[in-house]
């Protein structure tokens, strides 16, 4: 059968980074295609080429044993491609049926057509099990939801190729489980999908055959039945990948954090936080469990000093954290990064780091005092020197500290994000979901790095929806829900299904 999607040697340079090299295979046509390798590593290059964003240096692109040529995303939504990003191209005050539509919008007969495509939208909600209301506003659907609209826009588009790229980054394990029901069918009604992602186990799960690329090039393509994680891992970072890390015994020293009746409501007297209290100390790592929304973003807000609480208080080393007499938290994040709080924020691209700025200039933002000559001058040559060190240190790749850190890969980003934090030499460390769309290779590093800081006499408070890494990392367990916490479990009590029934806030008072 002629594949659906063919690359023939299609090479793609930004300067002197190498993005693809000679990149070539084929996608069967009706097939569930996985597409993996570290960050960096090409995939959504070459994705960004298919769909038009991205134009080749070298190299072809064959739909259906055809030669096209793709100027643009209009031409390739044209030819039936269409591509779910990890960050959704949604309006939020708008609705589903105007997002759909935004466009073609039909001209002067618009509410004629609005109906029509309303009709359309449902008709085809109910065919793919969407479970989407054409009238609700993007903002009030959550996060699996509103990656449904993406896929009801692609439909809608009469898209027979569909990229998803990092589709459950941000999803809950019964928002995934969903998603895969809907790509079957989708597989079912003889469409073809690429599915980016750094899940393993999602590959197996769900792909029929899968690529591996790794530094531009594609390095294997499998039949996914006929592999395992452990020989993917491997392709995609060129060496075995150690599960279990090095971690030294488990010895807490004094009390860094004690977080006493912390409440947080919002303008509308909306309890997003309530009753929080735990302790946390030198040499731990206590995870902080739940289903994203439920209230652990705020915490790591107030406690990094973006956010004030309602009431309560909380104290760093015995001392109250300045939160009284406040009005708002201007300056505070400041203040609190120099009594020794490192964060990493869930959401690097929005607080983490400046895409417009280069790599080195990252690696001291947040620290601009601590890298002044005796002029009171920011000795720029010192922390070009410092950067290359990190850059080497943390591998972060490519290893360029004047590249614009907005062109690194996610995992890159949070690569420098870490190495940030970690130079400060914080007393106290802030982590929020720190494997967010990283590779397995990328994970294990940053995974290696808290279990270091943790053995120095770090306290650690980390923040987590993939189960799996509290396991890896945890100490101890705190489970949230509905802005309470719900749970508190030693390591050696994990157990998926407590967890679970934790997260979902059936516990017993």
């Amino acid at each position: 059968m002629t594949p659906a999607v063919e690359f023939r040697n299609i090479s793609k340079h930004f300067g002197a980074v190498k993005a693809n090299t000679d990149v070539s295979f084929s996608i069967a046509k009706g097939a569930i295609h996985g597409l993996v390798g570290e960050n960096g590593a090409g995939k959504s290059t070459l994705m960004s080429i298919l769909y038009g964003y991205y134009r080749a240096d070298g190299g072809e692109i064959l739909l259906d044993g055809k030669v096209q040529h793709i100027h643009n995303s209009h031409e390739a939504i044209r030819l039936g491609i269409g591509m779910v990003h990890q960050h959704f191209m949604l309006v939020e005050n708008m609705t589903v049926l105007d997002n759909v539509m935004l466009g073609s919008e039909g001209g002067f007969r618009l509410r004629e057509h609005r109906a029509t495509v309303e009709k359309k939208l449902r008709e085809i909600c109910e065919r793919y099990r969407l479970d989407v209301d054409p009238l609700a506003t993007i903002h009030d659907l959550s996060v699996g939801a509103q990656q449904r609209v993406e896929i009801l826009k692609q439909i809608y588009r009469s898209a027979n190729i569909l990229i998803l790229d990092e589709p459950t980054a941000v999803l809950t394990a019964q928002e995934t489980e969903s998603l895969f029901e809907i790509l079957k069918l989708f597989k079912e009604q003889g469409k073809t999908i690429i599915l980016i992602t750094h899940k393993l186990q999602e590959i197996k799960d769900i792909t029929d055959t899968v690529t591996v690329m790794r530094g531009g090039r594609v390095v294997g393509a499998v039949e996914t039945a006929s592999t395992t994680k452990e020989e993917l891992a491997q392709m995609m970072v060129g060496r075995p990948i150690e599960n279990n890390l090095p971690r030294g015994a488990y010895n807490p020293g004094a009390p860094v954090l004690e977080v006493k009746n912390l409440q947080l409501s919002d303008e509308n007297g909306v309890k997003l936080l309530q009753d929080i209290n735990f302790t946390l100390r030198a040499g731990e790592i206590v995870a902080i469990a739940g289903v994203s929304g439920n209230g652990q973003s705020e915490l790591m807000e107030i406690l990094s000093g973006m956010k004030l609480p309602t009431a309560g208080e909380a104290d760093f080393e015995g001392k109250p954290l300045p939160f009284a007499g406040r009005s708002d938290a201007d300056g505070l994040p400041t203040r609190f990064r120099e009594l020794g709080i490192g964060h990493v924020p869930e959401d690097r691209l929005r607080d983490g780091v400046i895409k417009a700025f280069s790599v080195m200039q990252n690696t001291f933002f947040g620290y601009q005092d601590k890298v002044k000559n005796k002029w009171g001058l920011i000795d720029f040559k010192g922390i070009a020197q410092r950067c290359a060190g990190l850059m080497k240190e943390f591998d972060v790749r490519p290893a360029n500290p004047d590249l614009r850190i907005g062109l690194l890969s996610g995992g890159n980003q949070q690569k420098v994000v870490i190495a940030r934090e970690v130079l400060a030499k914080p007393k106290l460390m802030l982590v929020g979901q720190p494997t967010r769309g990283v590779d397995i290779g990328t994970i294990e590093s940053i995974h290696t790095q808290l279990l270091a800081l943790r053995d120095q006499g770090v306290a650690i408070l980390l923040v987590s929806v993939e189960l799996e890494e509290v396991r890896a990392l945890a100490d101890r367990i705190l489970v949230m829900c509905g802005g309470k916490i719900t749970g508190e479990l030693k390591i050696d009590e994990f157990d998926t299904t407590r967890i679970g029934l934790l997260m979902g806030g059936m516990h017993k008072h």
